[in-house]
């Protein structure tokens, strides 16, 4: 069932009242507003960004948890934001009102692009950037299996099951509104067929991103940043790549950014076509909830999902 986000005004009311869990602050503007609200701010000088977390999305175990993650990640070096603690020395706020929230330092970096705007760098510089992006991703995985994880750590789980299972975890992607009913059959051979392919093979599996878009890469080749770890969890570590194209699907240069994307990361080749699948699989469950189900978006998302599974199939 679609449900609105908060307006603009409660977002920074509650903000600012959040905010003061670490101290004198003030909200300067709202930057997203999706699964949470995102918002930059200035405690005692400094630049962060508070996040104020969606009901009923995460549990305050997985808020944790993932804070807990990229403070190790952010401690060994890892180009992330790293969260600050709340005058009492929590990692998450939780105001008298209001949603749970965190508040990690500002990275000061554009983002490398958004979703439906064209990139108008020459093909080469793409093709460097992703293959700086593919490095980070092996380190984020490398480093993320030397957290020792503590008791009681909670994130999702981007399996097999949660990816192509009877219940998704962004839902069942075949019911979204936008689709015809020779395209709902269509994803659903799709989905058996990538189910049996990753049943018949063994994965690198841990802790993953899974939500590599353009807008959460911050930089450039030479010094790339990666923010909003929200849906990480542990999962095939391919879907990080496949996260990573699936804004590309359909551009000219769409392969050459694969295959730097994967030369960087160290493999997935032969893989990143079926991992961009998954993912296009997902987003189409993804926007069924976010979105009125007339929205012309819900037809975005339903397309790509179908233009990635008749490849996939063919």
């Amino acid at each position: 069932m679609y449900c609105a986000p908060m307006t603009h005004d409660e977002t920074i009311t509650l903000a600012q009242n959040a905010l003061t869990l670490w101290g004198a602050g003030h909200v300067k503007r709202l930057i997203a507003n999706r699964e949470n609200a995102v918002c930059e701010a200035e405690i005692n000088g400094a630049r962060v960004a508070i996040r104020l977390h969606r009901i009923g999305y995460q549990t305050d175990a997985a808020i944790r948890s993932e804070l807990i993650w990229t403070d190790h990640l952010a401690q060994a070096g890892f180009a992330c934001p790293r969260p600050v603690r709340t005058l009492q020395g929590d990692l998450m706020g939780q105001p008298a009102f209001g949603p749970r929230a965190s508040v990690v330092e500002w990275i000061d970096a554009p983002p490398i692009g958004a979703m439906g705007v064209t990139a108008t760098e020459t093909a080469a510089a793409q093709c460097d950037l992703y293959h700086a992006l593919g490095k980070l991703l092996a380190k984020l995985h490398k480093l993320s299996d030397s957290l020792d994880l503590p008791v009681g750590f909670e994130r999702a789980s981007w399996d097999i099951e949660g990816l192509l299972g009877p219940t998704p975890l962004w839902g069942p992607f075949w019911n979204n509104p936008a689709l015809e009913d020779d395209e709902r059959t269509l994803l659903l051979k799709a989905k058996d067929t990538a189910k049996t392919i990753l049943d018949a093979r063994h994965w690198d599996v841990g802790l993953i991103h899974a939500d590599v878009l353009q807008e959460n890469v911050l930089g450039t080749a030479t010094a790339l940043s990666l923010i909003d770890f929200d849906d990480g969890g542990f999962g095939l570590r391919l879907y990080d790549l496949g996260t990573a194209m699936v804004q590309h699907v359909g551009t000219p240069v769409a392969k050459d950014m694969a295959a730097a994307l994967c030369d960087g990361y160290g493999g997935g080749h032969k893989d990143i076509e079926l991992f961009t699948l998954l993912r296009g699989l997902a987003s189409c469950g993804w926007v069924i909830p976010r979105l009125p189900p007339d929205d012309p978006r819900q037809r975005v998302y339903a397309q790509r999902a179908v233009t990635l599974a008749r490849t996939f199939l063919a």
